[in-house]
């Protein structure tokens, strides 16, 4: 096809690869690692008053600006407080019965147990103990990506009467996942589990385990009453009670102001080669190339002697479907007298 429009890559001589790397880099915006409001002036962490009274009763998004003062303010997580009888918030007065159990946090925990557990499975096992409740931290997923990279992110939570703070709070408690041990994670319907413990730099300081962790989801479960037994958390499970027990630890959330995590990321790579001789490739299709109904050269000097320039190498699948384009970062010259070896490099 030495003439024609479309050129066939030769996958023995023109293609190498794959070539997979693992990237990993700050979860949060900005670059942010760890996310503190001692990173930069205006981040911290943050509540939109709007979200609260369209949502309030199932979610917080906690942001890492002012949404109300600054438009580049984004979503960093979202907490939710879950029950399986839909204790710890109150009912809807218009559902059909007037069903008390028809709440919130029967709708959250029913969620999260759809997502993450196996189908056969309806309550959260945090070791060898059932909960009823549950506390999440959801990361936006613009923000983690592909996944959140295991044993590499701690969090802070303000315990005891720290939680009830309106600024900052010395005593916090600090957990990790135990993907540092060297066992193999569990796997369910929502990829791999991590246990999550307390503990810092890696290294776990209990056998207590308080959480799970689904590094493929960017999802941080909590047995919301060991953080209450243990920890002093004020998490009211009572039934027929509005407690927005998620609002509660967004505070402990910004009460011990730290959250340190990564994304990991597999990023296939395949290069081509693009060879392009000099008989090949020296017209254009484009219209400005021509004038007149005849399709006659506009300029009378390209007939024996072209000179194009190469911006653009767009590549087909077998029916000539666009699927992938490679831009030049500055044109090339391409004339009877030259020809061009170009490597073309796709990440996947």
């Amino acid at each position: 096809m030495a003439l024609g429009i479309y050129q066939t890559i030769n996958t023995t001589d023109d293609v190498s690869g794959p070539d997979l790397q693992i990237v990993s880099q700050p979860i949060w915006s900005q670059d942010m690692n760890p996310w503190t409001s001692s990173y930069a002036s205006g981040i911290g962490w943050f509540t939109s008053s709007a979200q609260m009274s369209q949502s309030g009763d199932y979610l917080t998004n906690i942001y890492h600006k002012n949404p109300q003062s600054d438009a580049t303010a984004a979503i960093q997580i979202a907490v939710a407080y879950g029950h399986r009888q839909g204790s710890g918030s109150v009912g809807d007065a218009n559902t059909v019965g007037n069903n008390a159990n028809d709440t919130p946090s029967r709708a959250i925990y029913s969620q999260y147990v759809n997502t993450l557990l196996d189908p056969a499975d309806r309550i959260f096992t945090f070791g060898t103990e059932d909960s009823s409740e549950i506390l999440v931290i959801n990361v936006a997923r613009a923000r983690f990506r592909q996944k959140v990279d295991p044993g590499n992110w701690e969090l802070r939570l303000g315990s005891g009467s720290g939680v009830n703070m309106t600024g900052s709070s010395a005593k916090y408690s600090t957990f990790i996942d135990d993907s540092g041990a060297g066992e193999n994670p569990q796997v369910g319907a929502a990829g791999r589990v991590f246990g999550i413990y307390s503990g810092s730099g890696g290294v776990t300081q209990s056998n207590t385990q308080y959480g799970l962790f689904y590094p493929d989801q960017g999802i941080f479960v909590f047995h919301a009453g060991l953080l209450r037994s243990n920890l002093g958390h004020p998490y009211n499970s009572a039934s027929a009670v509005q407690a927005r027990n998620h609002v509660t630890m967004s505070l402990a959330l910004s009460g011990s102001n730290y959250f340190a995590a990564r994304s990991e990321e597999k990023i296939t790579s395949t290069h081509y080669f693009i060879r392009i001789k000099n008989m090949d490739n020296n017209f254009s299709n484009n219209p400005t190339f021509t004038t007149g109904s005849n399709g006659v050269l506009k300029h009378a000097s390209m007939l024996n002697n072209p000179s194009v320039y190469i911006t653009t190498i767009g590549m087909y699948n077998n029916a000539n479907e666009l699927v992938a384009v490679a831009k030049l970062s500055k044109p090339l010259l391409k004339s009877y007298n030259r020809e061009a070896l170009i490597k073309v490099k796709l990440d996947y």
